[in-house]
This record gives C-alpha cells, sequence and structure tokens, in this order.
C-alpha cells in the first residue's frame, strides 16, 4: 500500500501505478488513468466481512491512516498488518494491531525475535522448517511468500505454515483442497 498526494491509501505494489509516480499524484487522478486501482476503504468494504486480511504497507507514514480505516471497518476474519520496515512494526505493535514482520534476506531474518510481531512473513527462499518449529515455539505465526511451486506448497504445508502467499492462487487452492 502506498500514500497518494492527497493522503488516500492506494493499494499498490510499485511506487508507479501506470508510469505515474503514486505519491506525486491524487486518487482520482490514478483510478481515472488505472479504472481497476482501488484504496484500502474499498478493500475493507468488499472484504473485511469476508475474508483474512494481510494489509502491507510498502512505506513508513501510512500506519495512522490504516488505523483509522481499521477502526472504522475492523475485519471480520481477521487480519495483520506487514512490512518489511522496522519503525512501521513497530508503531503499528503499539497501536495494538497485529503486526507482521516481511523478510527477504537472510541478514535481516534474525530480526523478528526482537520485534513485537505476531507473524513472521519469510520470502519462501529462508524458509526451512526449523524456522516454522521455532516461531511456532515462541507463539507465533508464519506466512511465505511468495510460492508459485505446486511441490513447495506441499512441503510448506506439510511443516505446518500458517498461511501460503502465491502468485497462482488456482494451483494453491487445487494442491491444497483436501
Amino acid at each position: 500500500m502506498r500514500r497518494t498526494l492527497d493522503g488516500r491509501c492506494l493499494i499498490c505494489h510499485d511506487p508507479r501505478l501506470h508510469r505515474l509516480a503514486v505519491a506525486r499524484h491524487p486518487y482520482a487522478e490514478l483510478a481515472k488513468r488505472a479504472p481497476s486501482a482501488c484504496c484500502l476503504e474499498d478493500v475493507l468494504a468488499s472484504f473485511a466481512a469476508h475474508a483474512y486480511l494481510d494489509i502491507e504497507l510498502k512505506v513508513p507514514g501510512l500506519e495512522q491512516s490504516v488505523l483509522e480505516s481499521l477502526r472504522q471497518n475492523p475485519p471480520q476474519c481477521g487480519y495483520v498488518v506487514s512490512s518489511f520496515a522496522a519503525e512501521v512494526v513497530l508503531a503499528v505493535h503499539n497501536a495494538g494491531i497485529p503486526a507482521g514482520f516481511i523478510c527477504d534476506r537472510k541478514r535481516e531474518l534474525a530480526r523478528w525475535t526482537s520485534l513485537p510481531c505476531e507473524v513472521l512473513i519469510p520470502n519462501e527462499k529462508l524458509t526451512a522448517r526449523s524456522l516454522v518449529d521455532e516461531v511456532h515455539a515462541a507463539g507465533k505465526k508464519i506466512f511465505v511468500w511468495t510460492v508459485n511451486r505446486e511441490r513447495r506448497m506441499r512441503t510448506l504445508a506439510q511443516w505446518g505454515v500458517d498461511a501460503i502467499i502465491s502468485d497462482d492462487t488456482a494451483l494453491l487452492a487445487r494442491t491444497l483442497r483436501g
């Protein structure tokens, strides 16, 4: 999630949307250019009653806006606010919101033990059975990303990870069904 020029929380992975810098354009302009663009309020209105949500903050500074949106429309099936940024994890946790620490580098992985996070979200390449066991022994959850191979999905499920994040949700559903 990224902040638009007018302070809206736009669901957007990259700093640019259709070649426009998200931070330098108002939401209405971005939505005009990309009709499928949506903000956090739209996602909460559509999914808060039906789905577990992982709300990833790509940049610091969105915490207060996200917290206000969550208070207005709290997810009914659970949620975590996650980030690579330790300062975001701390701010979210200090506000009483479930926090997740995302990690994609081995040298950063050990930080999860000192951060007040409820969920560790490592890249699948960093995930081993010993890590899954260690995270669970600490009373935390582990969500693994981005898993796009059936064999790896089955292995992670056997290890007992709490969630698998995939670009191929159809494969994930077929693999884990039953």
